[in-house]
């Protein structure tokens, strides 16, 4: 028993390390370029707005009494929710690190070199409609005849754990539109300069390790997949990760390869303003030297001795 909770264990932590440390090479990548050009600024925008839900899921279903007794009557086989406390930490790791990557964009903040692209109109109805759709659950469960509480007699009637259900709901939902953005701008760019390829080995490592975990703990229960269905927004965030990071790798190391393998990025207004600007610094210093000689009738004797030579 102690062997099998030490792996438990020991795949809770390796996956939350491995999902934690997939938050810290962009913005690295971005303090080092101090650019946030070739990334576009939907993705953390909507993966704080996930996380935001995905933490107010974990507490709930870890820390309060009511929503823990209301799983375990609609869970009576497996009454004990998957959620366990490196759930709660690493969201609320991945809210302050989700935001402090969108903050980059700020360039009044930091003062990078930003991104041409937008948030995107799409994406900001998107965010409206899921803050909507929480809203609508939380009036239909609050005005519910029994007011968001249920027994063991009517398990299905509304309750306060739907709401939590549905954040993370929202949270898959989000995890599914939260990369298009990003994978259709390295399409158009045909490169993924700027996009930190580190971030996704890490975020498919911590993807695989979700999913054996919750399977594991199913196991543990004594094959009791109820832990699966129970906490399915575990299971499916771990699977959809696994899918759109092969995406990113594939583009990384197959489709844009050559862009990457011979140094060449698409350029931007960043590359165009500097250009401009040792251009003009150029025709400056000559302009400069043309004015000092011009002025200096020993200097312009000589040029024409050279030119007549």
């Amino acid at each position: 028993m102690a062997s099998t909770e030490a792996v438990r264990f020991a795949r809770a932590v390796s996956r939350t390390f491995s999902w934690s440390f997939s938050f810290y090479p962009q913005p690295l990548l971005n303090i080092r370029r101090r650019s946030t050009t070739g990334t576009t600024p939907a993705f953390p925008f909507i993966n704080t707005l996930g996380f935001i839900s995905y933490f107010a899921y974990t507490y709930c279903m870890f820390f309060s009494p009511l929503i823990r007794k209301q799983y375990a009557i609609r869970n009576p086989s497996a009454p004990e929710p998957t959620v366990r406390i490196n759930d709660v930490v690493f969201t609320t790791h991945a809210v302050l690190l989700s935001t402090l990557t969108w903050s980059m964009y700020s360039k009044r903040l930091w003062g990078f070199t930003q991104t041409s692209q937008p948030v995107g109109k799409y994406i900001w109805a998107f965010a409206t409609g899921c803050i909507l759709g929480v809203l609508l659950i939380t009036f239909i469960v609050s005005s519910s005849p029994n007011h968001g509480s249920i027994t063991a007699q009517n398990p299905g009637a509304w309750a306060w754990i739907d709401l939590i259900y549905g954040l993370s709901f929202l949270k898959v939902i989000i995890t599914i539109v939260k990369y298009c953005p990003q994978i259709y701008t390295n399409y158009t760019l045909k490169s993924t300069t700027g996009w930190s390829i580190e971030q996704i080995l890490a975020d498919v490592l911590g993807g695989v390790l979700s999913v054996a975990q919750i399977c594991l703990d199913s196991l543990l229960a004594g094959g009791n997949w109820e832990g699966v269905t129970g906490n399915p927004a575990k299971f499916a965030l771990g699977n959809i990760t696994i899918v759109f990071d092969a995406v990113f790798l594939m583009q990384h190391y197959w489709l844009y390869r050559h862009s990457r393998s011979a140094g060449k990025r698409p350029e931007t207004s960043a590359d165009s303003e500097e250009a401009e600007g040792t251009e003009g610094e150029r025709r400056g210093l000559l302009n400069e030297r043309e004015e000092r000689e011009h002025s200096d009738p020993h200097r312009m004797t000589e040029i024409a001795s050279t030119r007549v030579a």
